[in-house]
């Protein structure tokens, strides 16, 4: 709906606002969380994890972190020994 479209674009103008991020967003690829990772809380840049859940890598950032976008389509960093390679 026309509702949910503006929420979207201006989720997607706030995470490019905060991360300094330039272009359209692009999922790179999709990945799942260790299903035997623990679940973590998120806070400040970094995005709450569950077990299992599906994430949309939008940009891998350096060898730690990778930027990433939940369900919800808030986007943070995400360490990188929560995700199986």
């Amino acid at each position: 709906t026309f509702k949910e479209c503006k929420k979207e674009e201006k989720a997607d103008r706030d995470f490019q606002k905060k991360f300094k991020f330039e272009g359209s967003i692009d999922v790179l690829t999709q990945m799942m969380v260790d299903p035997a990772a623990t679940e973590k809380r998120g806070g400040g840049k970094n995005l709450p994890l569950r077990r299992g859940e599906i994430l949309d890598v939008i940009q891998f950032t350096n060898q730690e972190q990778i930027l990433c976008r939940n369900s919800q389509r808030r986007c943070k960093s995400v360490g990188a020994e929560a995700l199986p390679t």
